[in-house]
C-alpha cells in the first residue's frame, strides 16, 4: 500500500482547460467538483483531480457523471468554478475545494442554492459553528482540533513545555493555531512564538530566527503539501536539532522526497490511509484504503495519495446518502438535494481513509478519538508511532 508521488499529465491538462470529466451522457447523478489542481495547492489538488477517474460510475442502480474543474487556487476562480457547476451543469452535489481559502466562498453558495457541498479542505470553520449556511456543508478531512488534540498530547507526553509555532496564514493555519493556543496551557505547555508565511513563500528565514530565540523544546508547523517543507528545511539549516511536528497536511511521497534528511522523525496525527498497512490485517480501518487503493490502481497502474483518498471519501458518504434520498425525488431535483443533504447528516458507522464517521445534525465533520492515528516519518517512509 506504499504511497507514490506523481503529477498526473491527463488531470493537469483537463484542470487548467476546464474540461469536465464525466460518465455516460445518459447519467442521472451528475457530481461537481472543484479542486486546486495548480497554483500553491496543487499538490492536493493533482492527485484529488486524478481520483476523478477512479470513482463509483454507478450508486444504487444510478449512473453517475462527474465535472471536474480546476480552481488554480483561488477563491474567486473556486466560486465561479461552483456556480458553473451548479447553474449550467446542473450538478445534484458540490464537492470541493482543496484548500480552507478555497473552499470558504463555497459556503454561500450552497447554502443560496441549496446544493449539498462536501468540502476537501481542514479547517475546522468550514462546518462550525453549525447555522444556517453550514446546515448544507460536509467535511470528509477530521477538524483540526481533533487532530490538534491528539497530537499535543504526545507533545505534553514527551516533556515537552515551550513550543514554538510557525503556520500559513490562512484558516488552515489559523485554525491549528487556535487549537493549540487553547490546548497548551490545558497541557502545561507555552507556546512561544505565533510566525506565519504564505503558501507561495521561498523564504522563512526571518520567522524561523525568532522561533530558535525563544529557545524551544519543540517546534511545529501547521502546513500542507510541499510548502510544509520550507519551515522544517530552514529550522534544520539553521541548526535547530529539536523535535518537529506538523499537521496530517504532510502525507504525501511528496513531502518526503523534497523534505530528505531534514524530516526524517517529523510527528504528526494523521489519518488511518497513510498507515493502514501497519495495522492488524483484522482491523476495520483497513477496509477502506484497501478497497479505494485497489480502485485506483486498476485506472492509474499506481498507488494512490491521502489527497485522492479524501475525494473517495466523500463518494463513500454520498453512496451511503443516495439509497435514503431516492425515496423522496429524483436526480436533478431540489427534493433529491434536500434530502441527499439529510442522509449525509443521519450517515452512521462508515468506515473511510479518514476514519470513522458518525454525522450528526449539530456535527458535520463526524469523527471522534477513535479518528486520529500518531504518524511517523522513518526511513523515508510514513509509519503508525510506537509507543
Amino acid at each position: 500500500m506504499k504511497m507514490k508521488n506523481y503529477v498526473p499529465i491527463f488531470a493537469a491538462v483537463a484542470a487548467v482547460a476546464g474540461i469536465g470529466i464525466s460518465g455516460a451522457a445518459v447519467a442521472q447523478i451528475r457530481v461537481g467538483i472543484t479542486v486546486s489542481a495548480s497554483g500553491p495547492g496543487a499538490a492536493l489538488g493533482q492527485p484529488q483531480m486524478q481520483t476523478v477517474k477512479a470513482l463509483p460510475k454507478v450508486i444504487d442502480g444510478q449512473k453517475v457523471s462527474y465535472i471536474a474543474l480546476d480552481d488554480e487556487s483561488d477563491p474567486t476562480k473556486a466560486a465561479q468554478n461552483a456556480r458553473k457547476l451548479i447553474a449550467e451543469d446542473k450538478v445534484d452535489v458540490l464537492i470541493g475545494s482543496s484548500l480552507t481559502p478555497t473552499s470558504m466562498p463555497l459556503i454561500d453558495i450552497a447554502y443560496e442554492t441549496k446544493t449539498p457541498l462536501l468540502s476537501l479542505a481542514a479547517a475546522a470553520e468550514l462546518v462550525t459553528p453549525m447555522d444556517a449556511k453550514r446546515h448544507w456543508v460536509f467535511k470528509v478531512v477530521p477538524n483540526d482540533d481533533l487532530l490538534a488534540s491528539a497530537i499535543m498530547k504526545y507533545i505534553a507526553k514527551t516533556g515537552v513545555k515551550k513550543l514554538g509555532y510557525i503556520g500559513v496564514s490562512d484558516g488552515y493555519g489559523e485554525g491549528y493555531y487556535k487549537a493549540l493556543s487553547e490546548l497548551a496551557p490545558k497541557l502545561g505547555i507555552t507556546l512561544t512564538t505565533h510566525e506565519v508565511y504564505g503558501r507561495g513563500d521561498s523564504s522563512v528565514t526571518g520567522q524561523v530566527l525568532k522561533i530558535i530565540a525563544t529557545n524551544p523544546d519543540a517546534v511545529f508547523i501547521a502546513s500542507a503539501g510541499t510548502p510544509a517543507v520550507l519551515p522544517q528545511k530552514a529550522l534544520r539549516e539553521r541548526g535547530y536539532k529539536g523535535p518537529i511536528f506538523q499537521t496530517h497536511g504532510v502525507s504525501t511521497e511528496q513531502f518526503i522526497k523534497l523534505g530528505g534528511k531534514d524530516v526524517e522523525g517529523t510527528i504528526y496525527a494523521g489519518e488511518v490511509f497513510t498507515v493502514a498497512n501497519d495495522l492488524p490485517k483484522s482491523s476495520p480501518f483497513r477496509k477502506s484504503p484497501e478497497k479505494f487503493i485497489k480502485a485506483y490502481e486498476a485506472v492509474h497502474k499506481q498507488a494512490p495519495n491521502i489527497f485522492g483518498a479524501h475525494l473517495w471519501d466523500t463518494m463513500v458518504l454520498v453512496e451511503h446518502a443516495v439509497p435514503g434520498a431516492l425515496k423522496h425525488g429524483k436526480p436533478g431535483t431540489a427534493a433529491f438535494r434536500s434530502a441527499l443533504r439529510d442522509q449525509l447528516e443521519r450517515g452512521k458507522n462508515i468506515y473511510l481513509n479518514n476514519g470513522l464517521s458518525n454525522m450528526s445534525p449539530t456535527n458535520h465533520n463526524g469523527y471522534d478519538e477513535r479518528t486520529p492515528f500518531l504518524i511517523k516519518v522513518e526511513g523515508g517512509a510514513f509509519r503508525l508511532l510506537k509507543q
